[in-house]
């Protein structure tokens, strides 16, 4: 990687004021990196011209008005599932495949705001339905880390994202994260990943898979930059009835926080089938780090995991049929050519708009949502997910209760490609998201850290969640298991 692309914000904006490097120079580096790693497939649109304009004007406020912005000349990538006006946005499917909205989605609003330069749209599962970065019109993700034939997923469904910062075409990603979405590719490629608490950060203009569930993450190299993105995007947004309308704090990072009263759970539920030995070396690794600062470690119980993972693909299949429905022919997106009545137009256009996956979600979906089935299933699934969500606020707030909770990220390092889709889509969610998507039932914060390479050479990462509202512990606890492990840089 060409090392100024490597750069944490603050270098960058080090360098902007020793003029060793200017804005649209940084620019110009990160979309010619984006270009050399074409064959990542990390981009489904380039937006050269438009990062450049953003550049000028970052330029214009830093030497001539002498009034930056937090993230001026800093390059940025938004998956393709967040609206961006007049660009493209695509959820990577051909049922919209030429939708260009007509405003920004908010988190997008907010970086522009903030000073932050697009340099493009990041691939992505079809509509956000994977763990893979592997179900996209526009092809599969790479995993930048292994460059072989027999190639490794990048993770998903923000694979884009995460490979676009890893390989330093950006310097962070805006990902969505409803079941592991921005954890999973970021611990499979080597960046952080940050999910934070269910409305403390805008999901106006997040076009959704799961509206209960969904919440725009962050990826980033460094704590530090991760810090800093969030900090632009959270807070109340008058758009979004489901954000927390308190006002929002911005996170501080400690220089050296002292870790002697913090308490760090490790579920026992989170040691499951499947999971590999060098996984369980990393966790225990570590927990033995922590230990050693002091951290008070001990084992805690999270009961209903077991059944998590049934609870949440039943209630986002049922949200996804939900959702879905508003793709019929008429109003945006796909329409089938031919004219037919409208039952066989709202058919043709689903069957030509959607992939297998999302046709599947949509009738599997609709199948719990049936009158004979609801309490059945769908009832019985939000009783278990208060149960889940429950289990957090015992270990949190319970007696002998824990700040935070230590698990794994993933349950392997990136699979193979063609071991990855030799599975169906659900068993590739059910085995990915396993560690991840209990804190988005929950609505919790969790953030996944890169921790060291496995044999294959292949990035092992790990994971903390905490109650809600708890990022700046959250993000400061990260900080020092970064500082202490010293994760190696990708060298392309």
């Amino acid at each position: 990687m060409n090392k100024l692309t490597s750069y944490s914000i603050k270098e960058i904006h080090k360098s902007f004021r020793d003029k060793l490097l200017t804005p649209t120079s940084f620019i110009d580096l990160c979309i010619q990196r984006a270009k050399q790693t074409k064959e990542l497939n990390a981009f489904i649109i380039l937006t050269d011209e438009i990062a450049e304009n953003h550049a000028i004007e970052s330029e214009k406020r830093i030497y001539i008005e002498k009034k930056s912005l937090p993230l001026d000349g800093i390059a940025i990538a938004i998956k393709d599932n967040f609206c961006t006006k007049n660009i493209n946005t695509t959820c990577a499917s051909n049922m919209l495949k030429n939708f260009v909205p007509t405003y920004n989605a908010t988190v997008y609003s907010r970086l522009l705001s903030s000073g932050a330069c697009l340099i493009g749209k990041s691939n992505l599962d079809e509509f956000a339905m994977g763990s893979g970065t592997v179900d996209s019109i526009f092809g599969p993700t790479r995993n930048p880390w292994c460059s072989s034939e027999d190639w490794r997923i990048s993770g998903g469904s923000s694979g884009g994202s995460a490979v676009a910062v890893a390989t330093g075409a950006c310097v962070a990603g805006i990902g969505s994260d409803t079941g592991g979405s921005t954890r999973n590719p970021a611990a499979l490629c080597g960046v952080v990943g940050l999910k934070p608490t269910y409305g403390l950060v805008s999901r106006y203009g997040l076009i959704p898979l799961v509206n209960s569930m969904d919440v725009p993450g962050i990826l980033a190299r460094s704590i530090d930059d991760l810090t800093m993105i969030f900090n632009s995007v959270a807070g109340p947004d008058i758009l979004d009835s489901t954000t927390l309308k308190k006002k929002f704090k911005p996170v501080k990072i400690e220089d050296n926080i002292d870790l002697s009263e913090i308490k760090i759970g490790i579920p026992s539920e989170y040691y499951c089938e499947g999971m590999s030995e060098e996984v369980l070396d990393v966790w225990r690794y570590v927990t033995d780090l922590l230990e050693k600062e002091k951290c008070q470690v001990r084992s805690v119980s999270l009961p209903h995991t077991s059944v998590s993972i049934a609870v949440y693909s039943i209630l986002n299949q049922c949200e996804v049929a939900s959702n879905m429905a508003r793709y019929d022919g008429l109003e945006y997106g796909l329409r089938a050519a031919e004219d037919y009545s409208t039952e066989e137009l709202y058919a043709s256009t689903r069957s030509e708009g959607f992939n297998n996956v999302v046709r599947s979600r949509i009738f599997a979906g609709n199948y719990f949502l049936l009158a004979r089935n609801y309490e059945k299933y769908f009832l019985k699934a939000l009783k278990l997910r208060r149960l889940i969500a429950d289990d957090f606020n015992q270990v949190f707030k319970g007696e002998n209760s824990v700040d935070l909770l230590l698990t794994p990220t993933t349950l392997s390092e990136a699979p193979l490609y063609k071991d990855f889709t030799s599975t169906h889509n659900r068993d590739q969610c059910a085995l990915q998201d396993y560690c991840t998507q209990p804190a988005n039932m929950a609505g919790i914060p969790a953030i996944s850290i890169p921790i060291r390479l496995s044999k294959n050479n292949m990035p092992l990462s790990i994971q903390l969640m905490g109650p809600f509202l708890s990022e700046q512990l959250l993000l400061n606890i990260a900080k020092k298991i970064e500082s202490l492990v010293d994760f190696p840089s990708l060298k392309m």
